[in-house]
Parts: structure tokens; C-alpha cells; sequence
């Protein structure tokens, strides 16, 4: 006989192309989750790579709190779960982001954090010049 307290999450299929760091797939009721992406990423106009650069101590937005909001008024929920199972047949993601979740249930308390910080480092107008006129005489 199935526990009149546990609710069961059947799922018959589920696609997903693409999972971030620390992204969940939760199929079923939990009590909690936890998820916490820091990403640091530079994109430059020209291939240049150097090992070990870039440090989250460097940038503010790694360090910085984020406030989280306390409950300040209790919010009252009278619920019937009826059949206790939840039912789905298909699921199709193309993506799950950083610290992001899929979840088929109930949970109690969930906390999500991404931090991202983008750098673009582009050529400068004239370092482009110099380079196309040593590539034409390159050539020639």
C-alpha cells in the first residue's frame, strides 16, 4: 500500500539538449535544493589564450551578498491533492542555464545563485589596421 503522505512523479519522457553548471533535473518531491554557478568569461576578437588568468577575488560581483527577503507575513495554503501522483508525458528543453532547475514535484525551500560576469576584449581600430596591412604585404 502507497504511503497516503508520499506523492509519486511519473514521468514517461524527458529531452534535454543542454545543462549548465550546477543545473538540477528533480523528478519527484525534496525537501530542499541548492544550486550555485560563478562564471567568469572573456570573449575576445582575436584568439589569445593564457592559462590561469582571470580570478573571482578580482571582480566585486563574486563577493558582494545578496540579500535574501525574510518571511514576513505566514501565508496560509489549504490544499487537496486528490490523486497523489503527477502525471506528465513529455518534456522537451533545449536548455537548462546555470544554476537553474527542472523540477516534477514540490520542495520546500530552494535557493538558486548565478553570478556572471562577461569581458570583451576587442581589437583596437588601429591594432586592426596594422594587421591587415602586414597581412596584405604578406601576401603579395
Amino acid at each position: 500500500m502507497m504511503n497516503p503522505f508520499c506523492r509519486q512523479s511519473i514521468v514517461q519522457n524527458t529531452t534535454v539538449d543542454v545543462m549548465g553548471f550546477a543545473a538540477v533535473i528533480e523528478i519527484g518531491d525534496s525537501c530542499y535544493i541548492r544550486s550555485k554557478s560563478n562564471v567568469l568569461a572573456t570573449q575576445r576578437e582575436r584568439e589569445l589564450f593564457f592559462d590561469e588568468e582571470g580570478s573571482y577575488e578580482d571582480y566585486p560581483i563574486f563577493n558582494e551578498p545578496i540579500p535574501i527577503p525574510h518571511e514576513r507575513e505566514p501565508v496560509y495554503i489549504n490544499k487537496l491533492n486528490a490523486n497523489g501522483t503527477i502525471r506528465v508525458n513529455k518534456i522537451r528543453i533545449n536548455g537548462i542555464s546555470n544554476a537553474a532547475i527542472l523540477h516534477i514535484g514540490s520542495t520546500n525551500d530552494v535557493y538558486l545563485e548565478n553570478r556572471t560576469h562577461h569581458i570583451r576584449q576587442l581589437i583596437e581600430r588601429e591594432e586592426e589596421l596594422n594587421l591587415s596591412l602586414n597581412n596584405s604585404t604578406t601576401q603579395e
